[in-house]
């Protein structure tokens, strides 16, 4: 007899129990196949024909990067699925990547594709494909490496509501992907943006003016050293660190990440008066200083990120990581910004002692890089410029993850 369920998230017009089924029941399972490579007259042909590498990265598929003739459909055991009722599902290597066909279309033989029948709303079952893909990883086998096969997929149990019910669900999460998806472009734009200025707004070696400027300035930028617009370059307290709040937060190389300062997660603590004596207070991190990893893996060495902010409350800095803080007469901001373009990164190469587990480099070698500096008017304004591009970053990426936590609650909540 099958057993009647409800989610604990549903809409208020809909009170029916879900109905407990299995997956080959509300889908027709249907596997992929490759036509002859030898015969030409099977390929380049009208019909999309996708591969594995293909799926996963967007909701929607529309053109595959090889396409088959009619003939090839026909002479192989590759099937035409229907557009919009068709998602695709990776079975092997990479099992549970989905998407959905926008385009009739065919597959190799690492798909099991579920293609839903009259009564199933495709994007409630696509909404689904987390859980199915835990189950196909779970019940995969083989020697060579894992797949799912299209009968052991369709063993899966799943509860499903009504079909308006589903369109209702499906329908919410089409909204959310949709969101998503238009701030991760956003987000990917401005990146790119970011990327691009930073190669055009900074001279490029052998020159002492930029390739792009803002209005107002000209003049030739001048040679500083990095120690000659410190007026500090600390490093940090080193300490057997506590999970539990006994004091101060400590920042450590984990927290700083693609020019990021991140205070909200895998934070670790330090007594405020130190059993060993140090000045805690001599380690506080402030507004505008710029905190640089010199000892840590090679990828990270030179990685650096700006306290944009002063922070909720007194934080300190583990050893690992150099304190920078700039003097009077030099844009904090900009000089941020110089750890981020070529030369400096080619520089912190050039200076960096390889190790078997930390790679590090020395102050004395840091305070010598060398770069172009313009007036102090210019640096503002070329500081304001990248400070609201990377503003504009950071809101984008809070709310991709705020509307990601989201999607994951209602995932939860709304299916059983």
């Amino acid at each position: 007899m099958l057993q009647n369920r409800v989610p604990n998230v549903r809409f208020i017009e809909y009170s029916d129990e879900w109905a407990k089924t299995k997956l080959n029941r509300i889908t027709e399972i249907i596997g992929g196949g490759t036509p002859d490579t030898k015969q030409s007259s099977y390929w380049n042909g009208g019909i999309n024909w996708f591969s594995p590498t293909e799926v996963g990265k967007t909701v929607y598929l529309t053109n595959s990067e090889k396409t088959i003739s009619q003939l090839g459909l026909q002479k192989s055991s590759a099937r035409l699925l229907p557009a919009f009722k068709t998602i695709l599902f990776t079975s092997r290597a990479g099992i549970g990547d989905v998407g959905i066909l926008t385009e009739d279309s065919a597959t190799n033989q690492g798909f099991q594709s579920l293609v839903v029948n009259e009564e199933t709303d495709v994007y409630f079952l696509f909404s689904y494909s987390d859980r199915i893909k835990k189950y196909a990883l779970k019940h995969s086998a083989g020697s060579t490496f894992l797949e799912i096969s299209g009968k052991e997929l369709g063993k899966m149990d799943l509860s499903i509501p009504s079909l308006p019910e589903q369109k209702a669900i499906g329908s919410l999460f089409l909204t959310l992907d949709d969101l998503l998806a238009s701030y991760k472009d956003n987000l990917a734009n401005y990146q790119s943006l970011k990327a691009t200025m930073l190669s055009k707004m900074f001279p490029k070696a052998g020159q002492t003016v930029p390739e792009i400027r803002l209005d107002g300035f000209e003049g030739e930028w001048r040679i500083m050293k990095l120690g000659d617009v410190l007026s500090e370059l600390k490093s940090g307290l080193s300490r057997e660190l506590s999970n539990d709040d006994i004091g101060l937060p400590v920042i450590r190389a984990n927290n700083i990440s693609d020019g990021n300062l991140n205070l909200d997660r895998d934070i670790k603590y330090w007594f405020k008066v130190d059993p060993k004596g140090a000045n805690t207070a001599n380690y506080f991190v402030k507004e505008n200083d710029i905190l640089v990893n010199f000892i840590n893996s090679e990828a990270k060495m030179g990685t650096a990120a700006i306290v944009s902010r002063e922070p909720d409350r007194e934080t300190i800095y583990t050893t690992n990581i150099l304190k920078l803080t700039v003097k009077e007469g030099y844009y904090p901001y900009f000089i941020y910004l110089m750890t981020l373009v070529q030369s400096y990164q080619n520089y912190i190469k050039s200076i960096t002692k390889p190790a078997v587990n930390q790679a590090s480099f020395t102050t004395v070698d840091f305070k010598k890089y060398e770069f172009l500096c313009p007036a102090f008017q210019e640096q503002q304004a070329i500081g304001a410029y990248f400070s609201n591009l990377d503003n504009l970053i950071v809101a984008h990426q809070e709310k991709i993850s705020q509307l990601e936590t989201l999607k994951k609650k209602l995932l939860q909540d709304m299916f059983i």
